[in-house]
């Protein structure tokens, strides 16, 4: 985390970049110690939820990659079940794309919303939301805990 640190906004941008993709990191922490350090709260809520939006586009677009054949070859689902969860990914996939943005589920979800083809206008508003919503209130929490100490 600390290199991530050393790099400022850029560091914060690729930190939060890297923590939508399958990759596991925190880029919670990064926004959070250059907030103490008194980096503008505006600018970094802007750059983080930037970067964690296009990483989260990224496995958005490594879903489309997938196949179906594949699923149900490897993972040994029925394709007649992947088709009824596609149903309902198809009424509510691109809101779905809002909880991006929660850990241990986010990336799946985004992986999923590629997979089955939803809609990628409606997929990346609703992300961008998600991601800045997180970040906001992450940098809230953030600099109210500071101002208690």
């Amino acid at each position: 985390m600390e290199s991530f640190v050393e790099f400022g906004f850029l560091g914060l941008f690729f930190a939060s970049f890297l923590g939508a993709t399958i990759i596991p990191l925190s880029s919670e922490i990064v926004l959070s110690v250059l907030l103490a350090k008194g980096y503008d709260i505006n600018l970094s809520i802007v750059i983080a939820t930037l970067g964690n939006w296009l990483g989260g586009l990224s496995s958005y677009y490594l879903g489309t990659l997938g196949k179906w054949d594949f699923v149900e070859k490897y993972f040994r689902i029925k394709k007649e079940k992947i088709f009824r969860f596609k149903i309902k990914i198809d009424r509510w996939g691109s809101f779905y794309a809002f909880f991006c943005c929660l850990p241990f589920v986010g990336d799946p979800l985004a992986i999923s919303l590629g997979f089955f083809r939803t809609s990628f206008f409606k997929v990346s508003i609703w992300m961008f939301l998600g991601k800045f919503v997180k970040y906001i209130l992450w940098a809230i929490l953030t600099v109210w805990g500071i101002s208690i100490f």
